[in-house]
C-alpha cells in the first residue's frame, strides 16, 4: 500500500548464499531513488542472520525504487514503493467507506486497504465527471490567435494565473478575464483575442458533492472491494446494484450500471477527458 507523505517507509530484504540460505554479508548498502531521480542511501541494520532493515522517512510522492546490494556473498534485490501526495483527492472519507463496508470503527486492520481502493473510486468516478475535489491544474494551450479556449477539466472554479509563454506576446491578467464554470470556456472581457501559447492555471473541481455523485462512489466502492473478500463472501444485499453488463473504454468492468446510471446528470459531453 502507497505510505502517507513524510511517513517512514520500513524497507525489508534478505541476503541469501548461491545455496539459498540465509546468510549474514560483509556490507549491504541500500539504494533510494526518488521519483526527480535523486537517491538516499539510509541505514541498513541486520536482525536475524540475512534478515536486513533500513527505514526511510519519505519526502516526495510518486514511484520509488529501492536496490539492495550485498557483497560477500554477492547478491541484490530490487523493489518499488509509492508515496501519496500529501492531500490525495477521495469523495469519500474513511469513515464514511468503512461504514459503508459494514466495518466497524475500530476495525482498523484493513484501513490501508480501504484507502487505497477509496482513492481508486474516485478516479473512477472523475472519469465520467471530471474533477469533483478541488485542486489546482496547470496545462498548456499552443493556439497563437483565438478568440476563445476551453479549459480541459471542468467546473472551473477560479482562474488563478496565465503566463505568457511568447516572447514579446501580450501579458493577461486573470481579472481580463471571462470564464465559464461549466464549460471551462475563457475569452477577455473586452473581446478580442487570445494570443499564446498560454500556460494557465486554475482549480477545478466542486465545493458541494452532489449525492448522486456520493452514491455512486460508494457502489462503486463496494464493487472494488468484493475483490478483497473470500471466495464465498462476495453475495450483498441488492446485487443488481453490482452488475455490470457491458465495458466502459478505458475502465473495462470496473464500474457497475448503477454507478453509471446515477453519474448520468453530471457526466462528461463525449471526447471531453
Amino acid at each position: 500500500m502507497p505510505y502517507d507523505l513524510g511517513a517512514t517507509a520500513r524497507l525489508t530484504a534478505e541476503c541469501r548464499d548461491p545455496g539459498g540460505a540465509l546468510t549474514t554479508a560483509a556490507t549491504a548498502v541500500v539504494t533510494v531513488t526518488l521519483p526527480d531521480g535523486t537517491t538516499a542511501t539510509p541505514a541498513v541494520t541486520e536482525g536475524d542472520p540475512g534478515i536486513y532493515q533500513a527505514d526511510y522517512p519519505t519526502t516526495d510522492p510518486g514511484r520509488h525504487e529501492v536496490r539492495w546490494v550485498w557483497t560477500g556473498p554477492g547478491h541484490a534485490y530490487t523493489d518499488v514503493f509509492d508515496v501519496r501526495d500529501a492531500a490525495p483527492p477521495v469523495i469519500l472519507s474513511l469513515a464514511d467507506a468503512k461504514k459503508h463496508l459494514n466495518q466497524k470503527p475500530n476495525q482498523t486492520q484493513d484501513d490501508d486497504e480501504v484507502r487505497f481502493w477509496n482513492e481508486a473510486t474516485t478516479q473512477c468516478v472523475e472519469y465520467f465527471v471530471g474533477p469533483v475535489i478541488p485542486r489546482a491544474f496547470s496545462e498548456l494551450h499552443r493556439e497563437r490567435q483565438q478568440s476563445s479556449l476551453v479549459l480541459r477539466r471542468t467546473p472551473v472554479i477560479a482562474v488563478t494565473a496565465v503566463e505568457q509563454l511568447r516572447v514579446g506576446g501580450p501579458a493577461y491578467d486573470v481579472g481580463d478575464l471571462v470564464v465559464d464554470e461549466d464549460t471551462g470556456r475563457v475569452s477577455l472581457a473586452a473581446g478580442g483575442y487570445l494570443r499564446g501559447p498560454l500556460r494557465f492555471t486554475y482549480t477545478a473541481g466542486r465545493t458541494v458533492v452532489a449525492a448522486n455523485i456520493q452514491g455512486a462512489a460508494r457502489i462503486i466502492l463496494q464493487h472494488l472491494w468484493r475483490t478483497q473478500l473470500a471466495q464465498g463472501r462476495g453475495g450483498l444485499p441488492g446485487g443488481t446494484d453490482y452488475s455490470v453488463t457491458e465495458p466502459i473504454p478505458g475502465l473495462g468492468y470496473a464500474i457497475p450500471n448503477r454507478a453509471v446510471q446515477l453519474l448520468e446528470p453530471d457526466r462528461l459531453p463525449p471526447g471531453v477527458a
